[in-house]
């Protein structure tokens, strides 16, 4: 299955072309090598959403080695790049699905969450898991209308409560079904109110601690979902969030929107977290799981 998701996210990769910097590196590279080309490497590294910490040190990295050697040639450049940005994503480590295996899902209100939430029900579902989605964004007005669409859409079950009730309540009615149901995969929605921070740090650990009182080790995994279009605004959230609920790995949506790809660079930089999955469109399948190899490629392609 692994393999399958791995080869369609090269067949995608055609997608995210336009967040190639390979062709303005190779137009940087035409021209005369002097402080100025080096100084314009280092604002296209950071224009990129690579950060300022990294745009520096790979800038710097180049023009020590183009000093030692003139003749250094513009390939030869490219694969230093190549091996540099890959040595900084950050791995996800195997993990054993217990039964049954449940997913906190955070993010903010407009990044993709509800749309994401469904990609990971079905892609589990499409492995032959018994899904089950609670529905705990019970603040956001129509939330729980949306993910209750996604559910019927899919065939899976949901779990929900009316708009104003308490997130924790529909979090331990539907881990508790799942022990009796023998499913597979428990998926919580959660709200996303950044706007009210200690709220939100207090019902994120409510609703941890509520699934520890079912399954003693859950919640297993909690994935943010960013949008790759908002760039740096991204890595913010997702210091908020791991601050307060520990992130396990990302859910990156719309990169093949307006996003700049240094954004997956930056945010595993600055935090270490790996990036599990990517979102590509609309519908219920445009979900691959990432490929760091494939993606380093894309982002420094030729055309």
């Amino acid at each position: 299955m692994f393999n399958f998701f791995k080869s369609k996210f090269k067949k995608i990769s055609e997608k995210l072309k336009k967040i190639s910097i390979g062709n303005k590196l190779k137009n940087l590279f035409s021209k005369k090598i002097d402080e100025d080309l080096f100084f314009e490497l280092e604002k296209l590294f950071y224009e990129s959403d690579l950060g300022a910490k990294l745009s520096i040190e790979l800038s710097e990295k180049i023009k020590e080695i183009i000093k030692k050697n003139p003749n250094f040639k513009f390939e030869d450049i490219i694969e230093i790049i190549k091996k540099d940005l890959l040595n900084e994503i950050v791995k996800e480590d195997e993990k054993t699905i217990k039964k049954p295996h449940v997913i906190m899902v955070v993010g903010v209100n407009g990044a993709g969450k509800t749309t994401s939430i469904a990609k990971l029900a079905n892609y589990y579902k499409s492995q032959n898991k018994k899904v089950l989605i609670a529905a705990a964004d019970t603040y956001r007005a129509a939330a729980v209308d949306q993910i209750d669409i996604w559910a019927k859409k899919l065939n899976i079950d949901i779990v929900k409560s009316t708009q104003g009730s308490d997130p924790a309540a529909c979090v331990f009615d539907a881990i508790t079904s799942a022990t009796k149901k023998d499913i597979d995969i428990v998926i919580i929605d959660t709200a996303g109110r950044l706007h009210t921070k200690i709220d939100l740090m207090q019902e994120l650990n409510k609703i941890s601690r509520v699934s520890k009182k079912v399954i003693s080790d859950a919640p297993h995994e909690t994935i943010l979902v960013l949008d790759a279009t908002t760039g740096q605004n991204a890595l913010d959230q997702a210091k908020i969030f791991n601050s307060y609920a520990p992130i396990t790995s990302i859910f990156l949506t719309k990169l093949d929107g307006t996003a700049k790809g240094g954004i997956v660079i930056s945010i595993q930089k600055e935090l270490k977290i790996p990036i599990k999955f990517v979102g590509i469109g609309e519908k219920a399948d445009d979900i691959e799981i990432f490929d760091p190899t494939a993606f380093i490629e894309t982002l420094l392609s030729i055309s």
